[in-house]
């Protein structure tokens, strides 16, 4: 019995008795439009169907890789050959491939099932589209069997999975490297003893590689500090610098000359200079101008050219008899 055939043979079983629609629609095509096919042709709704049902069961079986998926019996035939499980000889779990004309030629091929039991020349088998509508068992004999495929017999590529690394050490154990090698010393006795120490040389250097590094990137990522400002000596305050050179003022700011000292007016003064006479009591109106007899008279005064008042006028009398 083929393993993988084996399998198979389950999942048929329990479709035995499965007829198509009228119009030729069934599951098994329509699954195979909806799943396989790229362009999801509705074709495959009402075709053939008797390799699209070995499909299925080997899906609901997961034997697809073993198995194949084809809706054409001289693909699915040819694949068995390249994989090396194709053969001639009849066995239970078998993918048996049929030619109604009787020929050995692979492209010729129009029906496939699966072995169910062998007697002698007689094979008892399970096909879909069986008499072009049912699911069902059938008795054939060698007479058009072109060949059979063994599922159990194609190499599946193994997959690669990777191995998982051993878990990270704990921190109590990179502190006590003796703690993490305790059953390596037990293992080999005193070889381990003279190997421990190595161990722990080696163990010690890689912490002080990832020390030095992480310090070094912690340096490197710090921003450089900013320049303080250089307070001034006691002596080059007392000589009026500070050891680096001042600023220069503008041009239009640095002084020249010393500046105009400044003088108060000298008030007028308030008596003659000459006779100490009190300046005019008469006030300067609006009128007054530069040669007006009142601004000459105080233009004397000032000057002291004129400082003796004038002799007051006899007041006039009438020489008329009243």
């Amino acid at each position: 019995m083929d393993p993988i055939g084996e399998k198979l043979l389950e999942v048929a079983r329990e479709e035995l008795g499965y007829t198509e629609k009228d119009d030729g629609y069934t599951k098994f095509g329509d699954w195979w439009t909806e799943k396989i096919d790229d362009d999801h042709n509705p074709y495959f709704t009402t075709a053939p169907w008797c390799d699209m049902f070995l499909a299925w069961a080997a899906d609901k079986a997961g034997v697809t890789d073993q198995a194949g998926q084809f809706a054409a019996t001289p693909d699915h035939a040819k694949w068995f050959e390249e994989h090396d499980a194709w053969g001639d000889e009849p066995e239970p779990g078998a993918i048996v491939f049929y030619d109604w004309n009787g020929s050995d030629d692979l492209d010729q091929i129009d029906h496939v099932g699966i072995v169910e039991k062998v007697e002698g020349e007689t094979l008892h088998t399970i096909e879909a589209n069986a008499d072009g509508y049912k699911l069902m068992r059938k008795t054939r004999d060698m007479d058009h069997v072109v060949g059979f495929g063994y599922p159990g017999k194609v190499q599946v590529a193994q997959k690669y999975t990777p191995k998982h690394a051993a878990p990270a050490p704990k921190v109590d154990q990179l502190a006590n490297p003796r703690a993490a090698t305790g059953s390596h010393e037990q293992d080999h006795g005193s070889s381990g003893g003279q190997q421990l120490p190595v161990q722990e040389v080696a163990l010690g250097g890689v912490l002080a590689l990832v020390l030095c590094g992480t310090a070094a990137l912690a340096v490197a990522a710090r921003p450089p500090p900013r320049p303080r400002p250089r307070r001034p000596s006691a002596s080059a305050s007392a000589a009026g610098t500070t050891g680096r050179p001042r600023p220069s003022c503008p041009p239009h700011s640095r002084p020249t000359s010393p500046p105009p000292t400044w003088t108060p007016p000298r008030p007028a003064p308030r008596s003659c200079p000459r006779c100490r006479s009190p300046p005019p009591t008469r006030p300067r109106t609006a009128s007054s101008g530069a040669g007006s007899p009142t601004s000459k008279r105080t233009a004397s005064w000032r000057s002291g050219t004129r400082c003796t008042p004038r002799a007051p006028t006899p007041p006039r009398t009438s020489t008329q008899p009243l």
